[in-house]
């Protein structure tokens, strides 16, 4: 009979990401189960968000966390666990991306496509303000659009996204500057006046 490695819990009963690593090294399929549960939604929708692929996202999420089952104990801990989740999916994602028939990589100063008049009036038609914030999402360059991601949607601080995406963290900021300002550009371009981003 295999040894189950027992979980530790802190007084509110939630057991950290990190004794979930250190579970993991200790080959706990439950704590990989736990692991998974907390993480793999968020890696998805970030994977998704940078590739505009879901197939690819699925791929990406299964590579991930198949990494973390035979590589936990690289772990070093000198960044949250889920920032060192975030940079094996953006690493694998481009990995991917560049291997795709059909993939063209963005830079800071890449035109995004305009929305056509019938996508703004179906998505006010559908009132789906989000579906509308997502396509102006998508318009920016992958650059911009993976640093807004992670600020936004995903709320890492600007020292965690230039860890995960391995730029300096005055890039971070020059690149979340540029987005915001597009961003409110392009909704405002879909007849959304009243967006702001802090």
């Amino acid at each position: 009979m295999d040894k189950i490695y027992r979980l530790p819990k802190d007084p509110s009963g939630l057991v950290t990401d990190q004794e979930l690593v250190d579970a993991i090294v200790q080959r706990d399929p439950h704590a990989m189960a736990l692991l998974f549960a907390r993480h793999s939604v968020s890696i998805y929708r970030f994977v998704v968000r940078l590739s505009g692929d879901q197939s690819l996202a699925e791929d990406v999420v299964s590579d991930v966390f198949l990494d973390v089952w035979r590589g936990a104990n690289k772990f070093r801990g000198s960044s949250r666990v889920s920032t060192w989740l975030f940079a094996i999916a953006r690493n694998k994602a481009i990995s991917a991306r560049r291997y795709q028939p059909v993939f063209v990589a963005d830079d800071d100063d890449a035109v995004p496509i305009a929305l056509s008049a019938a996508d703004i009036e179906a998505d006010f038609d559908q009132s789906s303000r989000r579906t509308l914030i997502r396509k102006c999402l998508m318009q920016l360059p992958s650059v911009q659009r993976e640093v807004l991601d992670l600020v936004y949607y995903h709320e890492k601080s600007v020292a965690e996204v230039a860890m995960i995406v391995g730029i300096p963290s005055g890039t971070v900021k020059t690149r979340m500057f540029r987005a915001r300002g597009r961003m409110v550009e392009l909704l405002k371009g879909a007849g959304v006046v009243d967006f702001q981003m802090a």
